[in-house]
């Protein structure tokens, strides 16, 4: 058991994620690793996300992402790394993360002591991650800590995303739910990103898409106009339990004053790249 809440933990998760995610929406991303030589889109996509690992293959990738069409991964790892390697890669995203966060948050707010203050207690929590079973998590935490706290808050958000992520994929795996199932029943719900967003990054077609949805309804997961029935909706929750409880140390470790206090201002930062633009609206939503 942990020593608090395990809901408790997955607010604070959901506070400080936007920080690591709202640089995939960036376009200071994408101008970093285009200037490397990255077809926009998906190669940037893949390699960025990858790059912690080294150049490793397709097969990695697709294990260590879960839910993307292997045949699409292939399509540009491992030729990525024959455009530059990950080691440059990482410098171009931190660079894109530092011009991100500078424009949607701003000098002020980057200079503050809320923010030194985030990235404290962000880190301190992640000193209780555990790297077994946990790949992306593991070869993020072989990085340095940047010296810039809004980057240093950033890596941490990474960190604890990922740590979370990898925790996470062994509950879809036990769930029985296959990467593209587990992406059609979150969308389901209508909070997720667009189906057409889905298929679109994770490289899928209408007709696999389609078919892992007859799957689910045959399972009883979802209704024929694909909405979630009663035991789709149990078996998220059961796996979104599973997660809290594999991605408690983080939590416990920092304690519940704490992980209040970094629920809070992260989740201020997060409202601000929100209010920003950083996560478009028309990327969501079960259409």
């Amino acid at each position: 058991m942990t020593t608090f809440q395990a809901s408790t933990g997955r607010h604070c998760h959901n506070a400080v994620s936007p920080l690591h995610t709202a640089v995939y929406f960036a376009p200071e991303r994408q101008d970093e690793l285009a200037a490397l030589g990255f077809e926009r889109g998906a190669m940037s996509y893949y390699a960025g996300r990858a790059a912690p690992l080294g150049a490793v293959g397709a097969g990695t990738v697709t294990a260590t992402f879960y839910n993307f069409n292997h045949e699409h991964v292939k399509r540009y790892i491992p030729a990525a790394w024959t455009v530059t390697t990950p080691e440059a890669v990482l410098a171009a995203l931190l660079r894109g993360v530092d011009g991100m966060l500078r424009r949607q948050l701003g000098r002020e707010v980057l200079a503050s002591k809320e923010m030194a203050e985030a990235a404290g207690l962000a880190l301190r929590a992640t000193e209780a991650c555990h790297r077994e079973a946990r790949p992306l998590y593991a070869a993020h935490a072989g990085l340095p800590v940047p010296e810039e706290p809004h980057l240093a808050l950033w890596h941490a958000a990474t960190l604890l995303r990922e740590h979370r992520g990898d925790g996470h994929l062994a509950a879809l795996a036990i769930a029985g739910l296959s990467g593209i199932e587990a992406l059609v029943l979150h969308n389901a719900t209508g909070t997720a990103p667009t189906s057409a967003l889905f298929m679109r990054t994770r490289g899928w077609s209408a007709q696999q898409w389609d078919t892992a949805r007859d799957q689910l309804r045959e399972r009883g997961l979802l209704d024929e106009a694909g909405d979630l029935r009663q035991a789709g909706a149990t078996l998220r929750g059961e796996t979104e339990v599973l997660t809290d409880r594999l991605d408690a140390a983080p939590y416990d470790h920092l304690g519940p004053a704490a992980t209040a206090r970094l629920t809070e201002l992260a989740g201020g930062f997060s409202k601000t790249l929100r209010a920003a633009g950083a996560f478009p609206a028309v990327h969501f939503g079960k259409g």
